[in-house]
């Protein structure tokens, strides 16, 4: 039995960030894979950047060299009625039934799941299990204590509350290439020299 993280986010760009993170989260849970799963731009809640096919590649060229990541596009194939996280761990569970699936994510999502935010949120916390991944001034035990959504089914999570404070965002690289910045060494070198080439992220 394999053990496999799903690790979803805009990745809008990839960051170098994502990757530390997603190798540490690995290596600390003992995961057998890590799959970056690109969120579908037809999220409400979501707004991007560049078309899909951008994020796809650069995502593509961050881990080539790993081959412990592995990308998936099942979110970015969804309709925005159907792009939630319940349905998207079904199909992996689907996926691969004979390994154990993990959602990774940050406590501030752990924060909306708690207050009913998402849709079918007690389902999914019921029938998954997640890795928490620490964000500062989020107290995670007592986010969990204090919803019963959580606190009913606490034993699915695995907090990590140690060493994954990096906060070098996509939002920061996007804006540092609007003003002409030079934040190449905030994403891999095959990713900022993708950007360029392309074109993204420039002040119009």
């Amino acid at each position: 039995m394999a053990r496999i993280g799903i690790y979803g986010s805009s990745f809008d760009p990839i960051t170098n960030v994502h990757l530390w993170t997603a190798s540490t989260v690995g290596r600390r849970c003992r995961l057998d894979k890590v799959v970056f799963l690109p969120c579908s731009h037809k999220r409400r809640d979501k707004e991007m950047n560049v078309a899909d096919s951008h994020r796809w590649n650069m995502i593509l060229l961050a881990i080539e060299n790993n081959e412990n990541f592995e990308a998936d596009d099942y979110e970015m194939n969804q309709e925005a009625w159907n792009a939630n996280t319940y349905e998207t761990m079904k199909h992996f569970k689907e996926k691969y039934p004979n390994d154990e699936v993990f959602f990774i994510m940050g406590a501030d999502l752990l924060v909306d799941i708690g207050a009913g935010k998402w849709q079918r949120g007690e389902d999914l916390v019921k029938e998954n299990k997640f890795i928490v991944m620490a964000r500062d001034g989020i107290d995670m035990l007592k986010v969990i204590s204090k919803s019963p959504i959580l606190r009913n089914n606490d034993e699915g999570f695995h907090l990590i509350d140690k060493g994954l404070a990096m906060e070098i965002s996509s939002s920061y690289i996007r804006d540092e290439f609007a003003m002409g910045g030079e934040p190449r060494y905030l994403l891999p070198d095959n990713c900022y020299q993708y950007i360029i080439d392309n074109l993204l992220y420039q002040r119009e």
